[in-house]
């Protein structure tokens, strides 16, 4: 789930990266977020036709419908405690990440089950969504992880 990603080039890589990590769909906020155009599709090489975007008109009750299906919400954040690798993302999960530089909005952040945050060994303090979500994916699936339900 991508909570407030508005720039083209950064959907068209989640939905690429989603892809190669067998991610069943992405889920968008109707509004505040870009949209499926000709640069996302781009971007996407490919991904953008098998790799289901699906726009929802409230974040808040679509978590806790997933919630309520059996899917854990987990959310990334810079200032959570627990580190993405230390985490069991075994199950069936939901991963929520938020806009550059504002991160998640309240009420997503809100109906979060746990926060994770990356591991940032370098001198940059965050990454943008794109590389989250490359990073997040793979840990995904090298934790022996089925395919998750959303990214």
């Amino acid at each position: 789930m991508l909570d407030g990603v508005t720039d083209p080039h950064n959907l068209g890589a989640c939905l690429r990266t989603a892809d190669a990590a067998g991610v069943l769909a992405v889920i968008v906020p109707k509004d505040k977020s870009a949209t499926l155009n000709a640069t996302v599709r781009k971007v996407a090489c490919g991904a953008a036709e098998v790799v289901p975007l699906v726009a929802v008109t409230n974040l808040a009750r679509t978590l806790e419908k997933l919630q309520q299906r059996g899917l854990w919400i987990v959310g990334t954040a810079g200032e959570a405690e627990q580190m993405l690798y230390d985490q069991d993302l075994s199950g069936p999960i939901a991963l929520v990440m938020g806009a550059e530089g504002k991160g998640m909005r309240r009420l997503t952040r809100e109906h979060c089950d746990f926060l994770v945050r990356l591991p940032m060994a370098g001198s940059v303090s965050s990454l943008t969504s794109r590389s989250r979500r490359v990073s997040a994916c793979s840990r995904r699936c090298a934790s022996g992880g089925r395919r998750p339900a959303f990214s």
